[in-house]
């Protein structure tokens, strides 16, 4: 009966296990779906605001190239942001910032979105200049905030790749330490207990000069040897004994 019940519980568990990567699977391709849908409809609005800007001259031309130099710079700037936050967090209050930012580009694109409706060319063109002011101090603002991060972004690269550069040099000294050779090193004095070589305890050997000296006879040595043929008999002969 307890196997039974283990048995139930186990299909339970693996229906749940189931139901819910299925629900997140749908909710991933759901915000994938939407991903794809948003992209398509910015490509779309650009392209129409392109054509715009090149096919209407005068005001509409102009509206439809504040809204893509708007578009263009918010876009750019959160493009940097999310990509230099996640290996910068003291880019929260920049994020904060953006996003106030973001509040009233908004406000600014959905005012140039009407001004295009508007059928009163005077009235549109009297509303013109303040329209293209906001355009350019939330781009200016965006765009200064978006180089901002990319030198900073810059600059911590650069100086991390100083820091790798110096301790890999390090490490590469390290490496070769067998190759340093130490100037004017002293002599080792031999070890105690070391056993001296063969010729260790002979005395030095005689040089040349030395050798000749030594087989020279002295004054007072006598030398003993044969009598030769040359000698005269006299010299030969041993002296006669005194006969008195």
């Amino acid at each position: 009966m307890e196997a039974i019940w283990i048995l139930l519980l186990l299909f339970v568990l693996i229906m749940l296990a189931g139901v819910y990567g299925a629900v997140r699977a749908v909710r991933a391709a759901k915000r994938g779906i939407d991903r794809t849908v948003h992209q398509a409809r910015v490509t779309v609005e650009d392209t129409r605001l392109r054509a715009r800007q090149f096919a209407q001259p005068g005001a509409a031309g102009e509206l439809a190239q504040l809204r893509l130099s708007l578009r263009g710079s918010m876009r750019a700037t959160s493009q940097a942001l999310q990509a230099a936050a996640p290996q910068d967090r003291s880019l929260s209050e920049s994020l904060g910032l953006f996003q106030r930012l973001s509040a009233h580009a908004l406000d600014l694109e959905a005012d140039l979105k009407r001004l295009e409706q508007e059928p009163d060319r005077s009235r549109l063109a009297a509303v013109l200049p303040e329209m293209r002011e906001r355009t350019q101090r939330i781009t200016h603002s965006a765009d200064s905030l978006r180089w901002a991060v990319q030198e900073r972004t810059q600059r911590l690269a650069h100086d991390d790749l100083d820091s790798l550069g110096r301790e890999i040099e390090m490490e590469a000294g390290a490496l070769r330490h067998w190759t340093a050779v130490e100037p004017d090193e002293p002599l080792t004095a031999p070890e105690a207990g070391a056993r001296p070589g063969p010729g260790a305890g002979a005395p030095p050997a005689p040089e040349a000069g030395q050798e000749a000296e030594s087989r020279r006879p002295s004054l007072g040595e006598k030398r003993h040897t044969e009598p030769q043929p040359w000698q005269k008999h006299w010299q030969q002969s041993p002296r006669p004994e005194n006969t008195a």
